[in-house]
């Protein structure tokens, strides 16, 4: 019967020491516990719920994501919207620009020939023959590509259209144009010789 008592004795001794009796050990076995239903099934609840906050992890991310390629994109399309103006109004001043040389050597060469124009007009008005023809031939082309001739007689003066050589007196009222000595010629809009006239007033 001693020996039945000394071997319960050993028995409950030898289960104490197999528990652990750190805390650290404890703790964990309750969390683990905590997870554990009554069954020793894993509680479906907690999984679920740290599986949702990772996917709003991942969700917040790739929202961020989005966000920045959205920003990018935006950044890009407005860098060649600035281009696409530039080059547009590179094109159009470098069109402007040779439509105005174009002008100009044009406008130069119907100065020189204004010398040629001015004779057919003397010759005209001194009756001489077969000038009218050549003069009225000439004056039509120039004026096809833009040249004008200024009519200013007994029109008030204009500085900017004529050049006043002669001055008589007038009735103290607005100076007019008495006469045009040599007529003035504009290209395309612009003066391109001043007229040389005689005012009046």
């Amino acid at each position: 019967m001693d020996a039945e008592m000394v071997d319960e004795d050993s028995a409950a001794q030898a289960a104490d020491e197999s528990l652990p009796s750190t805390p650290d050990v404890v703790d964990e076995r309750v969390a683990r516990a905590d997870m554990i239903d009554v069954d020793g099934d894993v509680d479906i609840e907690s999984s679920a719920t740290a599986a949702e906050a990772a996917a709003d992890d991942a969700a917040v991310v790739v929202e961020h994501d989005i966000d920045a390629l959205i920003a990018e994109r935006d950044q890009y399309r407005d860098i060649a919207l600035r281009l696409q103006a530039d080059f547009e109004n590179y094109r159009k001043r470098i069109a402007a620009q040779g439509d105005a040389e174009v002008d100009r050597a044009t406008g130069r060469l119907a100065e020189s020939l204004l010398p040629v124009l001015d004779a057919c007009e003397a010759g005209f008005a001194h009756a001489a023959t077969g000038i009218e023809p050549i003069w009225s031939a000439l004056m039509g082309a120039l004026q096809r590509q833009g040249l004008e001739a200024m009519d200013l007689q007994d029109k008030p003066f204009d500085p900017g259209h004529a050049e006043a050589v002669i001055h008589e007196p007038g009735d103290d009222g607005e100076t007019i144009v008495a006469e045009v000595l040599r007529t003035g010629y504009l290209w395309k809009g612009k003066v391109l010789r001043a007229a040389m006239v005689k005012v009046r007033g």
